[in-house]
């Protein structure tokens, strides 16, 4: 549809920095270093000190970075992993890809994510870590999270990969946990184009052993130590995100001013916004809404040419593959209940205001149009 204001579109990203990185990108080709080479080093470096942590360590996708963060843990077969089910799959299969369990608990219904007040009733002496997921860019409740562990020596490992740049209590999401992880899929805060992901932590045995992990378990080229696996970041990737690295913060600026337009022309509406926690800095990876009558608002928005998305339309505990957990319908009923009403609007820095008041304007239209429907 010509017009389509998408949800999302990464596109925008590239042009919006072209120059720069296209020049990026000859450097690397021209280089003939394409794996493990400057250019990760660079970024891992950058990376590292940009959230406040001493290690940065780049894989191949945010799916590895949960994945070798479990296994640098020791987390496999006969353990337990403690998350959401109101993620993308991809947090639930890292911990399979691991050997382990995923325990799924419910979610604050006002911020998405992990319910501090859950955990103790999943404890079990099986329990090795904790993943809360940033979702949305909204950081998780991350101080009594990281108090229960302690208390249980359970390990904790961040899920970043909606949240880059965020801040939790002065600190940067990614700096509270014993690991965190990055994906850098291209519609992220921080996207590359293509996968990549990093696991950053302040422990530097955690961060030699992920280093391993992620090139066959080698400590000396062809000689693995131990069992590991295939997972680089490569060059070109590298190259950048180290050019985009340089705007993270002022494009996190634009998606939290974008977001205040919609706070404050749908005020009145039907909607149900985001909150942003106290203490907290929310980045907006997306701007999602609820509403009952959302199959209908999505209906109505593609119509005015006006794209939107769903994250996510069924919890990962209802999904056909992960039956065998034993959850059923009704085990988590906040989760349920948020599911079947969110609504993701365009956000990205490269939207226009223009454009994001027309949105809200054709929300206000179709809550007016429905209103008079039923009078």
């Amino acid at each position: 549809m010509n017009g389509m204001i998408m949800q999302a579109n990464p596109g925008m990203a590239y042009r919006a920095h072209r120059d720069e990185i296209d020049a990026a990108v000859h450097h690397v080709l021209e280089s003939g270093r394409y794996i493990l080479g400057e250019q990760v080093k660079a970024f891992e470096t950058a990376f590292a000190a940009y959230c406040g942590v001493a290690y940065a360590v780049g894989v191949a996708s945010g799916t590895d970075a949960l994945h070798l963060a479990l296994r640098a843990c020791g987390v496999g077969s006969g353990d337990e992993v403690i998350t959401v089910a109101h993620t993308a799959v991809a947090t639930v299969a890292a911990v399979e890809l691991a050997g382990a369990r995923p325990v799924l608990v419910d979610i604050d219904p006002a911020h998405y994510t992990l319910d501090p007040a859950r955990l103790e009733s999943v404890l079990t002496p099986r329990t090795r870590a904790v993943i809360p997921v940033h979702l949305y860019g909204c950081p998780a409740d991350l101080s009594p999270i990281r108090d229960w562990a302690d208390r249980h020596g359970v390990w904790v490992i961040e899920d970043c990969a909606q949240a880059h740049g965020a801040w939790y209590q002065g600190r940067r999401v990614g700096a509270w946990g014993h690991l965190a992880t990055f994906s850098f899929y291209p519609t992220k805060n921080l996207g590359a184009f293509g996968d990549g992901g990093a696991v950053v932590t302040d422990d530097p045995v955690l961060a030699g052993r992920l280093r391993e992990l992620r090139e066959y378990g080698w400590r000396e080229r062809y000689i693995s130590a131990d069992r590991g696996f295939n997972s680089r970041l490569d060059e070109l990737q590298a190259a950048i995100l180290n050019v985009k690295l340089r705007y993270l913060d002022q494009d996190n600026e634009k998606r939290r001013k974008l977001a205040d337009i919609y706070n404050a022309m749908l005020r009145e509406s039907d909607l149900i916004l985001p909150v942003e926690p106290p203490r907290s800095t929310h980045v907006y990876h997306l701007y999602v809404v609820r509403s009952k009558r959302r199959d209908a608002l999505r209906a109505w928005l593609y119509e005015q040419g006006i794209g939107t998305a769903i994250h996510y339309p069924q919890p990962v505990h209802l999904q056909p593959a992960y039956a065998d957990l034993g959850y059923s319908v009704g085990s988590l009923p906040a989760t349920e209940w948020v599911a079947g009403q969110v609504l993701s609007l365009p956000l990205y820095p490269e939207l226009e205001e223009v454009q994001v008041q027309r949105i809200a304007e054709a929300i206000l239209q179709f809550e007016g149009a429905t209103s008079a429907a039923l009078a």
